[in-house]
């Protein structure tokens, strides 16, 4: 039998897709790992934030972003809604306060940072990786550009460098890793922010301190902190005049971290790829001898007959 490279791959595709489909690897135990108690975290109160986005012109410069497409001072922006993006790790977007009469409510968004990432979880390489400090960061010298991480994110947060064709990577805010590292160190948002909106410290104290301000004000706030248990909880906490998802935040998530539903089988996943691609081509390189064989001895019967 002939198999030519096109049904090779064909073949080596199905078969690869029956491995990880009826083959299985047995899933691992998952046991939530609430975060390092003394992890950093960074408080938002949508009520003191003015929108000025000295935020992102301050993510901008610590980041060596190119310049935005709309100046900072440039107020048209908040005519739709932004995600964050490859040249972009952190913005501001404006929404309209349902109360009549009330200013416009401002709302900072980034990555989360969470307590179980789930682009950790989803990613084949350990391209990313939860620090002691909270930080979720990213080694572009390990990704393969799959983009798992970008599926995987609750949030909608890690964005790829599609403009980049030679050394494409995943962009997202990295908490300022380099910065809160350092004694003293702030992330450069919370550092720029002139209202006090950010509060930047140890994660367990801004989670009491979130608190306190709604016990302390009551009407104020909604009796909600936000990202404090969000599929499993994240390092960054919001607290709101005006119920959550009028602001554009996802509340259907759940409390569950994401890795929970993927980590057994994408603990497969990398044992299965190295094992199914070896197995294919030694069986296309043994298909190839035989095919050569088998020519070879049809040459040699066909000449040993017009020779006799």
């Amino acid at each position: 039998m002939t198999i030519n490279r096109r049904d090779f791959l064909k073949k080596a595709g199905i078969a690869t897709g029956g491995g990880l489909l009826a083959s299985p690897m047995p899933a691992q135990a998952f046991e939530y790992f609430p975060g390092w108690p003394e992890r950093f975290g960074a408080l938002i109160d949508t009520t003191l934030c003015i929108g000025c986005r000295s935020c992102e012109a301050a993510c901008n410069e610590v980041n060596n972003l190119p310049p935005p497409k709309v100046s900072f001072e440039d107020k048209s922006v908040f005519e739709k809604i932004r995600r964050p993006d490859a040249q972009s790790f952190t913005v501001v977007n404006r929404f309209p306060n349902p109360d009549p009469g009330g200013r416009p409510i401002y709302v900072k968004r980034q990555c989360m940072h969470c307590n179980e990432p789930a682009c950790a979880s989803a990613c084949l390489v350990s391209a990313f990786k939860k620090t002691p400090e909270a930080a979720v960061i990213y080694n572009q010298d390990l990704c393969i550009g799959c983009r798992y991480c970008m599926i995987a994110c609750p949030f909608s947060i890690p964005a790829y460098e599609y403009d980049n064709a030679f050394t494409p990577k995943v962009r997202k805010c990295t908490f300022c890793y380099d910065r809160i590292t350092k004694p003293g160190g702030l992330p450069a948002c919370a550092e720029a922010c002139p209202v006090e909106a950010i509060t930047f410290g140890k994660r367990s104290e801004l989670t009491k301190l979130a608190w306190e301000r709604i016990t302390a004000n009551p009407g104020k706030y909604v009796d909600h902190v936000y990202g404090e248990h969000e599929v499993g909880g994240g390092s960054w906490l919001y607290l709101a005049a005006v119920p959550f998802d009028h602001l554009g935040f996802k509340t259907d998530l759940g409390t569950t971290p994401y890795p929970t539903f993927t980590r057994g089988f994408l603990g497969a996943v990398p044992l299965v790829l190295a094992i199914w691609p070896a197995f294919l081509v030694g069986s296309y390189a043994f298909s190839r001898r035989r095919e050569r064989v088998a020519k070879t001895e049809d040459t040699n019967q066909q000449e040993e007959e017009a020779s006799s």
